[in-house]
């Protein structure tokens, strides 16, 4: 049943106002934008030595070490993945035009969409138990990093975000999902400005558990973290003007045969929603999952819009298999794309995103400023 009463006027959808992101482009907006109008590779041969891990290509966050990002003071045992998300979300709370006040504190929260959290850690944390003396021969300082929320509660207790605190384990589906869980809480008045954000590191332990699922036949991994300032347009801060609209998300669950007629009626439901029809979609990005998962989804889009409208946005598999920060990325380089374009503003946008496990997700946005 709807929560809204009958006759009430429907709620403004919650507005993007302001985004960042450390990507294999950089730290910061400005260094995914310049990766966006340069279309430059990021990918570049991983140092074996240092993540134990064959000969390959990863698409790596150039420089970035924890320690040296952060500080050392509360960093000591902060493993890869939390750094990557910290920053980011230091990254934008550190913009022009920010208003801390109003981002952070008690009516803020913070959505972070994840695979697992950080698989090395995990994996690490398990080994010392089995490797000691005695099971619980281990380093407390480093068991909650082997907690899924580690990184979300990292972020909310470095910036003092002390409204909802949510973690979302999605596979590539995640960062959809935390845009479609921050939209209701700002419709049901939990919060005045959610951060919404994705992270996913690269690690020796995220890297074979990949090789042994895929097989030799997987693509090169990437890691980063993109983060969004959701919040509802009557308490938009004066610095941030509005970016774009959240006008609805979707989501369905299908595998094989039946993902493209899934995807599709996906598609059709999240543009019903927004009272849109394929006609007048400017931008479609599909999230470059790996092998057929992807050509479908690519192949889906492209039915339904054209290949014009699905090549506006530059693929998100640039950035290497970026996992669950997949989606947010591409509604970063969306609105990077925005921001070089004159014929952007008041156009609208298609993200789809599709998980091997059998997730499905679209999300319809209007871009407000060009």
């Amino acid at each position: 049943m709807s929560g809204r009463m009958r006759g009430a006027a429907p709620a403004a959808p919650p507005v993007i106002s302001a985004w960042s992101a450390v990507s294999p482009y950089g730290l910061g907006t400005a260094a995914l934008v310049d990766g966006v109008r340069s279309g430059r590779a990021t990918g570049a041969p991983v140092d074996t030595a240092r993540w134990r891990v064959p000969v390959g290509t990863a698409h790596l966050v150039p420089g970035f070490e924890t320690r040296q990002a952060l500080g050392k003071r509360g960093t000591r045992s902060m493993d890869r993945v939390t750094g990557l998300a910290v920053s980011a979300v230091g990254g934008l709370l550190d913009q022009p035009g920010a208003d801390r006040e109003r981002e952070t504190g008690e009516r803020a929260g913070l959505v972070l969409g994840t695979t697992t959290g950080s698989a090395e850690s995990m994996m690490d944390f398990t080994r010392t138990s089995l490797e000691g003396d005695a099971p619980f021969d281990v380093d407390p300082a480093v068991m909650p990093n082997a907690v899924m929320n580690c990184a979300a509660g990292q972020c909310s207790i470095w910036y003092g975000i002390r409204g909802p605190n949510t973690t979302l384990a999605g596979g590539r589906t995640a960062g959809l999902a935390a845009l479609h869980y921050s939209a209701r809480l700002l419709a049901s008045d939990r919060a005045e400005s959610v951060l919404c954000a994705a992270a996913e590191e690269y690690s020796r332990a995220r890297y074979w558990l990949e090789r042994h699922s895929r097989g030799e036949d997987h693509v090169a991994l990437g890691e980063g973290a993109a983060v969004l300032l959701m919040q509802r347009p009557d308490t938009v801060s004066p610095g941030r003007p509005p970016l774009a609209e959240i006008l609805s998300v979707r989501t369905r669950v299908a595998t094989g045969d039946r993902v493209r007629p899934a995807l599709e009626a996906c598609v059709a439901s999240a543009l019903e929603a927004a009272g849109a029809r394929p006609g007048e979609v400017w931008a479609a990005s599909p999230g470059d999952a790996h092998g057929r998962l992807g050509r479908d989804e690519r192949a889906t889009l492209t039915a339904l819009f054209g290949a014009e409208t699905v090549d506006r946005v530059p693929p998100v598999g640039r950035l290497g298999d970026v996992s669950a920060a997949s989606a947010t990325f591409q509604i970063a380089f969306l609105l990077a794309t925005a921001a070089l374009s004159d014929e952007a503003a008041g156009r609208l946008a298609v993200v789809t995103s599709a998980d091997r496990d059998g997730s499905l997700a679209c999300a319809v946005l209007r871009l407000v400023a060009s």
